[in-house]
């Protein structure tokens, strides 16, 4: 289970924010989030999926060869009642409106 702090350290990478809304709710291999990702090479996608796995933040999965990846919402939802919870908990969960 990571901590807030690491939570926090790991959300702050621009590229990691890009590649888990790319794995949300669906499996992607390195060379599906490399297509995606426009101008990000395969190491540096590989390097942030590294990050990503140690912090719990994506499921893996193998087939043959390839590894496939899918975010961990449950965890990412921890993490963030986690923080919530820690800088306002006098806020009701039902009274924070999500926006793009």
């Amino acid at each position: 289970m990571i901590d807030s702090l690491d939570f926090a350290k790991v959300m702050a990478d621009e590229t990691r924010q890009r590649i888990m809304a790319l794995l949300c709710c669906r499996w992607l291999c390195v060379g599906d989030i490399v297509g995606e990702m426009q101008g990000i090479s395969q190491p540096t996608v590989s390097h942030h999926l590294a990050v990503l796995r140690d912090a719990g933040l994506v499921h893996t999965r193998r087939d043959g060869k390839q590894v496939f990846y899918s975010l961990n919402q449950d965890e990412v939802a921890v993490c963030c009642g986690r923080i919530l919870r820690n800088f306002a908990p006098q806020v009701p969960v039902a009274a924070i409106s999500v926006s793009e």
